[in-house]
């Protein structure tokens, strides 16, 4: 079993972002490990915040700019450790895809150090028109955001 570690810089990766989050102790299961349910809490806590920082969010309950509006279609998780107690984990993520109007994540819950895997999984998000909640395109600013974290192909 793996514990979570201590604060540390983030991991050094080839592609992607990373960004620490804190697991607290009402993350936890009966058993002291992290909760199945929180895995995607806090994956959407770490993409939020990065794209927060570069001016995409909600202020006062209403979006930043037009591409914040936009929800999760699809989400799939595999867990391979469990994360034990509270303390920092990181949020290794990145685009696999940017259509029209949906984007293709994947994503890594890592230790610290990048030396254990917890989980890894997928995540779709959609676009929507607030007024028609119907998908809409993408803006460029939001493409040339998403271009940084694209996964190179293989």
């Amino acid at each position: 079993m793996t514990t979570v570690t201590e604060p540390a810089a983030a991991p050094s990766v080839s592609y992607g972002a990373t960004v620490h989050i804190p697991v607290h102790f009402d993350d936890l299961d009966a058993m002291g490990m992290l909760h199945n349910s929180r895995y995607a809490v806090l994956v959407e806590r770490a993409v939020s915040l990065w794209w927060a920082e570069r001016g995409v969010s909600f202020s006062g309950g209403r979006p930043t700019t037009p591409d914040a509006f936009n929800v999760v279609r699809e989400y799939g998780i595999t867990f391979h450790r469990p994360v034990l107690g509270t303390g920092d984990i990181t949020i290794h993520f990145w685009l696999d895809t940017i259509g029209t109007t949906s984007a293709a994540y994947g994503f890594r819950v890592i230790s610290t150090d990048a030396t254990t895997v917890f989980a890894e999984g997928r995540r779709v998000n959609v676009r929507l028109n607030p007024a028609t909640m119907r998908p809409e395109p993408w803006t460029d600013h939001a493409r040339g955001l998403a271009a940084t974290i694209l996964r190179p192909e293989a």
